[in-house]
């Protein structure tokens, strides 16, 4: 791919969480959450993989939205993350 391309996704991808009300971790960039009156979700980015944690509910609107807006895929639930289990 291009050099910027990591970049002009992780861009395209935090305008959208951003206009759907989710708030970017200060600390860790990669990191948006959303609170509700019913839960939260958290979404963690790391290049191309998302991880998504929450209470049920918000994590299923979070799918939906997303899967019409991005193709995804469902991996299930993760066992490993970045070497860790």
């Amino acid at each position: 791919g291009l050099k910027q391309s990591g970049r002009m996704w992780y861009n395209r991808l935090s305008e959208y969480l951003l206009s759907k009300g989710y708030v970017n971790n200060a600390i860790c960039p990669c990191v948006f959450i959303k609170k509700s009156s019913t839960g939260f979700v958290i979404i963690a980015v790391y290049v191309d993989d998302l991880n998504i944690i929450g209470t049920q509910k918000e994590i299923d609107d979070a799918r939906t939205h997303m899967k019409e807006e991005f193709e995804m895929k469902d991996l299930g639930m993760t066992k490993f993350c970045l070497g860790l289990q």
